[in-house]
């Protein structure tokens, strides 16, 4: 990734973030592109799948939503240039597809942020745990759980007590090299800023037009 997106890669310094050719849109502008916003979203699912397999299912999750919204976006590109056009267009011919897609989405990529903050205050305060699994569950607990049944939550309490330890997980984003916990702190800090940015504007979209929903999956 370019200087320009916010990493700064070297040959010393790469992480995973440092890798991804996606970025996100710039969230202060008055609407989202579509395309960069699902980039965005793949480079998140790239980042999530070195946590290992126990994130499988937010990662299925992720791209069966990101694929369902490219879908849509693929059949009128003009006009579906911003993620926001084209959930408006679906709600005027009472659909609910990219909708509903981008809704969940949207909550999964807060997860992830949820998790990297608590990593990032982890890291600030000294390292006070190894245990990734208490930082799964309280960002879970923040984001998705209010949305997930019983079997849902049962799942990811099972799943979580799989996670990788806090060294381990720097290792693997830094590309299977020791030593780099500070480059994976930095371009942790740039990815979630972006995230946080995203997904509180489409909170607010959504909000603004009556489009969030609150059924349980």
């Amino acid at each position: 990734m370019s200087v320009s997106n916010g990493f700064l890669p070297s040959e010393d310094s790469s992480t995973v973030f440092t890798e991804l050719k996606e970025t996100f849109p710039l969230y202060d502008t008055e609407k989202l592109r579509t395309v960069e916003l699902m980039e965005g979203s793949q480079g998140v699912v790239k980042v999530i799948e070195r946590f290992g397999k126990v994130f499988a299912p937010v990662v299925f999750d992720m791209n069966r939503n990101i694929d369902k919204i490219n879908s849509k976006y693929r059949t009128d590109e003009t006009n579906f240039e911003f993620i926001e056009d084209m959930v408006l267009s679906e709600k005027e011919n009472d659909g609910v597809v990219v909708t509903d897609a981008l809704q969940w989405l949207r909550r999964a990529l807060h997860f992830v942020s949820r998790l990297f903050h608590h990593i990032l205050d982890n890291h600030d305060n000294g390292s006070i745990t190894s245990d990734l699994t208490p930082m799964l569950k309280r960002a879970y607990s923040e984001t998705l759980e209010p949305y997930h049944g019983w079997l849902g939550t049962q799942l990811f309490n099972v799943m979580s007590r799989f996670a990788p330890t806090i060294h381990c997980l720097y290792y693997t984003l830094a590309l299977d090299k020791h030593n780099k916990v500070e480059h994976v702190i930095r371009d942790m800090r740039v990815l979630t800023d972006k995230i946080d940015g995203c997904v509180e504007k489409l909170r607010k979209f959504y909000e603004d037009n009556n489009l969030e929903t609150y059924y349980r999956a």
